[in-house]
């Protein structure tokens, strides 16, 4: 049997860290977000991959949540050498996005197998070797989706990463969309992963801008509504606030309720059930009056023994029953 989970960054990293100590890793697919996705110094970069590769091979950086531990950042440093000679409108040696000296070699790596013409899945099947992992991760297509967001009080549109690093999630956002969604498609592994898996896990992850660029891909929300009462969501929303990230605004600004109540009219077609912490059982009931049955079990993934029980009882809610 295998689990399939729906992934963005730094969340589904946690859970699937957490799945691992009730359930075998190598039986557990993982679909991830490429929205995210971006060129940097002619580099192709998949944050949400790295995040979860680094995070499943305990070489995370444990403070930052992305990145590697003890990383180096000597290149970006000497980046600042030609800040004084790039002309004007050039895109030439940014340095607002980090990328660390040992964290480029991830990059340089996956930039030179694409160019070789390796698809993004089989890129990442082999950056995940090197790196022990047992899990297999997918990426949720191999065409390019990028996210785009509307800035409100600037009335242009930028990059995901320009929002989210560069302007620092700060700004107001009043739209975001999947460029490239319509006609990119939903790789075939990656969709036999959420159709054929016996449990498939909405992991705690902006619904927007993490889950939302896998279920803008043709065929993903019929998959999942297909197999609905098999389908466990965890919310990422604790006490009407993220636990990382930008998602309580963003669902605000794009006139969502940053609740767990919000974020379950935002699953209810495609998950029966959505897991919420202890702080937010008071809203149980508006939960399962949007359409999903509420699973209350402590949800905050800041200790492996609340880790485990998270990821055992949401298994349990898909009728996967695990021991211990």
């Amino acid at each position: 049997m295998t689990i399939g989970v729906v992934c963005g960054g730094v969340g589904a990293a946690r859970f699937l860290r957490a799945l691992a100590g009730v359930w075998p890793a190598e039986r557990t697919v993982g679909v991830v977000n490429t929205g995210d996705d971006t060129v940097m110094h002619g580099l192709a970069i998949s944050p949400d991959l790295d995040t979860i590769t680094y995070t499943l091979a305990e070489a995370i950086d444990p403070e930052r949540g992305w990145g590697l531990r003890d990383e180096s950042w000597r290149a970006m440093e000497a980046l600042a050498r030609y800040a004084a000679v790039r002309p004007v409108g050039s895109s030439a040696a940014p340095t607002w996005f980090n990328l660390g000296d040992r964290d480029l070699a991830t990059h340089f790596y996956r930039t030179a197998r694409l160019a070789e013409g390796a698809t993004l899945t089989a890129a990442t099947a082999e950056i995940c070797r090197a790196w022990g992992l047992a899990q297999r991760l997918l990426p949720m297509s191999d065409e390019r989706v990028s996210t785009i967001v509307s800035l409100a009080d600037e009335g242009i549109e930028v990059s995901f990463q320009e929002y989210f690093v560069q302007r620092r999630h700060s700004v107001p956002v009043d739209g975001v969309r999947f460029d490239g969604a319509g006609s990119a498609h939903l790789t075939d592994a990656s969709r036999s992963a959420l159709a054929d898996s016996e449990a498939v896990v909405v992991a705690p992850s902006n619904p927007l801008v993490s889950i939302g660029p896998i279920r803008a891909l043709a065929g993903v929300d019929d998959v999942l509504a297909a197999r609905r009462d098999t389908v466990v969501a965890i919310s990422p929303i604790v006490g009407g606030a993220a636990l990382k990230g930008p998602a309580d605004r963003m669902l605000e600004e794009l006139g969502h309720e940053a609740s767990v109540v919000g974020v379950a009219r935002l699953y209810a077609p495609i998950a029966a059930t959505l897991v919420i912490d202890p702080v937010d059982a008071h809203l149980a009931s508006q939960v399962e009056a949007a359409g999903m049955r509420a699973l209350v079990v402590p949800s905050v993934m800041n200790d492996p023994a609340v880790a485990h029980e998270l990821a055992r009882r949401t298994l349990a809610a898909a009728g996967i029953v695990v021991s211990g």
